[in-house]
């Protein structure tokens, strides 16, 4: 369709005709269909050309189809025609779409007014509160007028009667004030969100849900100032308060102050003006010795801090160490909590195959043999049950063969399996896949803040069914105890945390893990770095640490150099090597590396760890809940601990063929006052560290070394005092470990134990090589043992 000029057509002489109109008369005629466009043209006026100023006829439209052969096209005035409703439908939409507008607005402001209406609400709901605790308080003052009214006039009868009319009455009130909190907490807790809002037609408001996901438990309720509720435990009145209401599925516990000046007018003596306060009174121009002698009264002490009379504490069932008197309060708990640090050990073996629940998939608990119970634990079924509040440190040293399919995993679980009571696990360490059935030596420790009735348990567990434990499982019966921990109080001033590292893809150089913390009593004393691979310490004292993690190791190269785990302290800048760790790795199987230590910190140093591997050895490192890659450390103010750290010997190290022969070492910082190494010209020098104040210790131990023994074995023992030097002394720990991997340069084994200790108590290791013989141990990067000692 083309618009152009009408053109007067000259028939005759006098035409002019030049090359443009022959070109134009040699080209086929356009065909004009004038009758249906002038109909709407008609219509619209306005698509119209006005006359032209040049030409002497007007301008208007002219349509043609040029119409070719073997084709099929829209005809030119169709198209005009579509053009046209086209714009008509657009004019209608654009109204459609306003009108839109306008309806969502009214909403909007529907919306507005219906949450100006609820704050409203709520705000009469606490004015409302106001006045009833205003009359409470009303009827409370004239109840003490009327008692006094009735003490004086001796009408016990009326008295009775009064008091009944005025519990009633409170009672009322209580179930008012109940009714009004509810309301109160539920109107607080309606929130009305425009964007959940579905509009359909008209506009539709969708009331909250209100209440806690589940219905609570016993002795709980459903806190709505939660963001979502939730259900938390109900409060206990504290001492000198009184129950008004019981705790119920929506309200806690509401107590009430009692005012012993009102209900003793004579508690501080005659002309002694006595003056209510939280939890107890005050007597006015009564000195402290006079307080202190009793004036408080029976179930009260007097608080010198307050410089007032509190009511005594009740444990609530726990123990009484010390009964309230006239000058100090109760105390709660065992006497042994009064200790800073406890040891604990026992052995541990595996339970019989015919046993109940005893099945390798999905996993059997261990079974812990000693039964002897503590103020600190009890050994219920090898549940291990805590009675105090503390900080735990745990060392599991586990030795087994096995043919299985795939690895298996040990662990340590605390407050039970997850299936039972919702437990965790704490740590854990995968032992491979082994091309052989020799024996394998694994070390697993962790870290927690445990409370009363908490319990901890061991676990062995395969991740598929094809492991036979009478056939393809045997484990190693230890010398000594195979599983230890160290307690310490609160008191001490510790700070525990864990964090667990993050999954990886595959490397092929050394990597740095990253953190992310799960749990720390104090973040204010130990921190992550901004990058989450180091841990920051505020303050000056001894750190211990322990850090695992699962790796997949992909490579002959793996096997044949192995992998290291280092640990590194930045100090003023300067980052310096504090512990190392070798493992030999595997080709195609999943394994673990661990790394235990102690070292002194000040303010302000950090500690970071790197895992080193061959450049033609692919790792990919794992991390999931079960503990297999974690960090777990305890920082210990310098005041009640101290940390030693040591190498072996460069000279003097036994080889060939070794039966319990012991290891020297040589001291890498400074000595402390509670521990050190036996210096030269001293008995054993070299051999044994001797602790010189009593005190808990805890031991970790590396080594790195050549053999071709069937087992080797590291075992610790433990000297009582200098009369005992010559004896062997008892055998406090043991590890073992079997022949070296096909196709491995180095192997490595170590132990870790805590164990208490005295004044003159010394400890030294032996090595021990079963059909084989000892080529050689390294003193450099792989060999390193650490002591951490901790005040009693």
């Amino acid at each position: 369709m083309r618009l152009r000029p009408r053109h007067k057509y000259c028939v005759g002489e006098g035409c002019a005709g030049n090359s443009e109109d022959t070109a134009t008369a040699s080209q086929p005629s356009p065909v004009y269909v004038a009758d249906r466009a002038a109909q709407f043209l008609g219509d619209y006026p306005d698509a119209g050309y006005p006359a032209s100023d040049v030409g002497e006829a007007p301008l208007g439209v002219q349509l043609t189809c040029d119409i070719k052969p073997g084709e099929n096209e829209v005809p030119s005035e169709d198209a005009l025609v579509l053009h046209l409703q086209l714009a008509n439908g657009q004019e209608k939409l654009v109204e459609a779409l306003h009108s839109q507008q306008n309806v969502i607005c009214d909403l909007q402001q529907k919306l507005a007014d219906q949450q100006g209406a609820l704050l409203a609400q709520q705000l009469e709901i606490l004015e409302q509160q106001r006045r009833m605790y205003e009359q409470m308080d009303v009827v409370k003052a004239q109840f003490g007028l009327l008692s006094d009214t009735v003490k004086q006039m001796s009408f016990q009868g009326l008295q009775g009667e009064l008091q009944s009319h005025f519990e009633s009455h409170v009672k009322g009130l209580r179930s008012q004030a109940i009714s009004h909190l509810q309301k109160a907490y539920a109107v607080h807790k309606m929130e009305v969100d425009a964007k959940g809002m579905d509009v359909v037609g008209e506009a539709h408001f969708p009331q909250p849900m209100l209440g806690c996901a589940a219905p609570c438990g016993l002795e709980e309720y459903c806190n709505f100032h939660r963001e979502p509720p939730r259900c938390e435990k109900c409060s206990a009145c504290p001492p000198g308060f009184f129950l008004v209401s019981q705790c119920s599925p929506n309200a806690d516990r509401i107590c009430q102050d009692r005012d012993e000046c009102l209900e003793l007018p004579t508690v501080c003596g005659e002309g002694v003006k006595c003056i209510n306060s939280p939890g107890g009174f005050r007597c006015l121009g009564v000195s402290e010795s006079v307080a202190a002698a009793g004036l408080c009264g029976h179930d009260y002490h007097y608080n010198q801090e307050l410089e007032e009379c509190q009511a005594c504490s009740d444990c609530d069932g726990d123990p009484v160490t010390s009964a309230c008197s006239a000058a100090s309060d109760t105390v709660c708990g065992l006497l042994s909590e009064s200790r800073l640090s406890q040891a604990w050990g026992s052995s541990v073996a595996m339970p019989s195959p015919r046993a109940p629940g005893s099945h390798i998939f999905p996993g059997l608990q261990l079974t812990i043999r000693n039964r002897e119970a503590s103020g600190l634990l009890t050994n219920q079924a090898s549940r291990l049950t805590f009675h105090q509040h503390g900080l735990l440190w745990v060392d599991h040293n586990f030795a087994l063969k096995h043919s299985c399919r795939n690895f298996l995993q040990v662990g340590v679980r605390v407050n039970g399996s997850q299936e039972e009571d919702g437990g965790r696990d704490l740590s854990g360490v995968r032992v491979e896949q082994p091309d052989g059935k020799y024996f394998q030596g694994v070390s697993v420790s962790g870290v927690a803040e445990v409370e009363p009735n908490h319990t901890l348990t061991l676990y062995l567990k395969s991740p598929n069914q094809h492991c036979n434990q009478s056939k393809e499982v045997q484990v190693y019966d230890l010398s000594g105890q195979s599983f230890s921990l160290l307690w310490m109080s609160h008191d001490t001033g510790a700070v525990a945390m864990t964090a667990q590292l993050s999954m990886s893809a595959h490397y092929q150089t050394n990597y740095r893990p990253s953190l992310r913390v799960t749990s720390v009593s104090d973040p204010y004393m130990v921190t992550l770095t901004h990058d989450g691979r180091a841990v920051r310490f505020t303050g000056s004292g001894v750190v211990k640490f322990v850090l695992q993690q699962a790796v997949y190791s992909m490579g002959q190269a793996c096997v044949r150099e192995g992998l290291s785990l280092v640990a590194y302290a930045t100090q003023n800048g300067s980052r310096q090597e504090v512990a190392r760790a070798f493992k030999t790795g595997v080709n195609y199987r999943d394994t673990s590396l661990s790394l235990s230590g102690a070292l002194r910190v000040a303010a302000g140093d950090t500690l970071s760890f790197e895992i080193a591997s061959p450049s033609q050895c692919s790792v990919r490192f794992f991390a999931d809940g079960s503990g297999i890659s974690t960090l777990g450390l305890i920082w210990i103010p310098a005041a009640v601990s101290c940390a030693l750290t040591a190498s072996v010997a460069r000279t003097g190290l036994p080889s060939g063929a070794v039966r319990n022969k012991p290891l020297l070492f040589q001291p890498v910082g400074p000595d402390s006052e509670q521990v050190r190494l036996a210096r030269s010209g001293e008995p054993d020098a070299g051999r044994n560290f001797v602790f010189r104040q009593a005190g808990t210790a805890n031991v970790a131990l590396d080594l790195k070394l050549i053999h071709s023994c069937n087992v080797v074995k590291l075992t610790l023992h433990r000297l009582g005092g200098a009369a005992q030097r010559s004896s062997p002394g008892e055998a406090v720990a043991q590890q073992v470990s079997g022949h070296m991997a096909e196709g491995s340069g180095w192997a490595s084994v170590g132990l870790r134990a805590s164990f208490e200790v005295h004044n003159g108590t010394a400890v030294y290791i032996t090595l021990d090589c079963v059909r084989g013989r000892i080529n050689q141990i390294t003193h450099e990067g792989g060999t390193n043992i650490s002591i951490l000692w901790v005040a009693l």
